[in-house]
């Protein structure tokens, strides 16, 4: 079970709208943004007056529900992560929808597959590829994509969407998955040491345990026993929690965040 799970379904539009619009004029790339965690972060950047490029899958259902949440404020675009090369196809499809200018990159698409020591090698490389690809790979080639774009127009941000399971290791069933999330924080501190000079800031978020579909799942098989045990103040945080964290790193007067990674985990892992 994934300590972040950004591709399930929830919503933040109980939230009260925030006092002012600080991301007015900018314009975001949010993957893996048709539920859970990426709709959160997509309805609160919205609500700050951000324009959103909203990436999905296949739940384009799910995708322009969102779209009509937040106004039409955005466009919808369509990617499969899973398949080397759609990333850059993904940044020019949302760069066009955009009218030529990103101002900030959020890589939150993100999976979590299953499979032990036990299984066959065919299984266990696969399940390597996948979570890689889509964890990983697909967001470096975004990454990449976004630097090169923001060198031209005078800078941007991107935050990448880790897990407290690359911070302190993950389950026996789940390797692939907390090892490609620690990839994914080495990647946001290489960027900002290499680019903060060009005015491209980076910074990772590293959730914990999000009350999300899949882990209302999963608490409903395992009990919340299994969940709440190791959080010391015995709750998981809300999608609307990492979504006002995402839109506060991506405020302009933010830049000193750069190389950040910022634990939201209710205590469970403290560095």
């Amino acid at each position: 079970m994934p300590d972040s799970a950004s591709s399930s379904s929830t919503s933040s539009s109980s939230l009260q709208p925030p006092a002012g619009a600080e991301l007015a004029g900018r314009r975001v790339l949010v993957t893996g943004a048709s539920g859970g965690i990426g709709a959160a972060v997509v309805e609160r950047l919205a609500r700050e007056g951000a324009w959103v490029a909203i990436h999905h899958g296949r739940d384009v259902d799910g995708a322009r529900a969102l779209l009509e949440r937040i106004g039409g404020a955005g466009a919808l675009v369509q990617a499969d992560l899973s398949r080397p090369g759609a990333a850059g196809a993904l940044w020019q499809a949302a760069l066009a929808a955009a009218g030529g200018r990103l101002h900030a990159l959020v890589n939150n698409a993100g999976v979590r597959g299953t499979v032990t020591v036990d299984d066959t090698p065919e299984a266990w490389q696969a399940a390597w590829q996948r979570d890689f690809q889509i964890n990983f790979f697909a967001a470096a080639d975004l990454s990449r994509e976004a630097i090169v774009h923001f060198r031209a127009h005078g800078g941007g941000r991107l935050v990448h969407m880790a897990s407290r399971a690359a911070q302190r290791g993950y389950a026996a069933d789940a390797l692939p998955y907390g090892c490609s999330k620690a990839a994914l924080i080495n990647l946001s501190k290489s960027i900002a040491r290499s680019f903060g000079g060009q005015g491209i800031e980076s910074v990772a978020i590293a959730p914990g345990w999000v009350e999300t579909d899949m882990v209302r799942d999963y608490i409903a098989t395992h009990g919340a026993a299994a969940v709440l045990q190791d959080i010391p103040i015995g709750a998981t945080a809300a999608p609307a929690e990492v979504a006002e964290l995402v839109a506060f790193v991506l405020r302009p007067g933010q830049r000193s965040l750069n190389g950040a990674t910022l634990d939201v985990n209710g205590g469970s892992h403290i560095r």
